[in-house]
C-alpha cells in the first residue's frame, strides 16, 4: 500500500460556522487562515487521517466589532488560545460518497469528541495535472461544551447568542 499525502488548496476552501442571533436569524462566519492535511492509503478516503487548524485571529463575520468580540476573552480568547484544532480518530463509510468523520475538536484547550458528516467527491485532475479531491463537511456542536459561555438576556425573553453552532466546510485538497 502507498501512502498518499494531501494538503489544502486554500484558494478553493472555506471553513465556517453559523449561530442563531436573537433566537431567530443566523449569523455566519469563517476563518481566513486554515490548514488541513490528510493522509490515507492508496487514495482510499475511509483510511484517512485528517488534521485541521484555524487561526482564531482570522475569524471573519463581516463585522469588525463582532470579530473583535469573538477574539476576546468573552469567546475564543485568541491571546491565550490562538488555534482551533481537529484530529480525526476514524472515518466511516455510510454510502457511496458519504462518510462520517469522527474526531477530537479542541477550542480554548477543551477537547470534545464530535462527528461530522462528509460528502467526498472522489479524485480529479485539474488542467495543470494536479490530482485533487473535495470534501463538503457539516456538523453541529454546543459552544458551551468548549467554554464559550458568554451571553446576554433579551428583554422579550431568550438570549442574544444561540448555543448550537453549525459547522460547515468546503475543502479542496491537492495530492502532494
Amino acid at each position: 500500500m502507498a501512502k498518499s499525502i494531501w494538503a489544502i488548496d486554500p484558494t478553493h476552501s472555506e471553513i465556517g460556522f453559523k449561530v442563531k442571533h436573537m433566537m431567530f436569524t443566523n449569523v455566519s462566519g469563517k476563518f481566513e487562515e486554515i490548514y488541513v492535511n490528510l493522509e490515507n492509503e492508496d487514495d482510499h478516503f475511509e483510511t484517512s487521517d485528517i488534521t485541521f487548524s484555524a487561526e482564531v485571529n482570522s475569524v471573519n463575520t463581516g463585522n469588525l466589532d463582532r470579530d473583535n468580540h469573538l477574539r476576546s476573552a468573552d469567546f475564543f480568547d485568541a491571546e491565550h488560545y490562538p488555534k482551533i484544532t481537529f484530529k480525526s480518530t476514524a472515518v466511516k463509510k455510510i454510502n457511496e460518497g458519504e462518510f462520517q468523520i469522527l474526531g477530537d475538536l479542541t477550542i480554548k484547550n477543551v477537547a470534545q469528541s464530535i462527528a461530522l458528516d462528509a460528502e467526498y467527491s472522489g479524485l480529479m485532475k485539474d488542467p495543470w495535472g494536479n490530482t485533487k479531491t473535495g470534501l463538503s463537511i457539516n456538523g453541529k456542536i454546543n459552544r458551551k461544551d468548549f467554554g464559550l459561555t458568554w451571553n446576554t438576556s433579551l428583554e422579550t425573553g431568550g438570549v442574544l447568542v444561540g448555543e448550537e453552532i453549525k459547522l460547515t466546510a468546503e475543502i479542496q485538497l491537492i495530492k502532494q
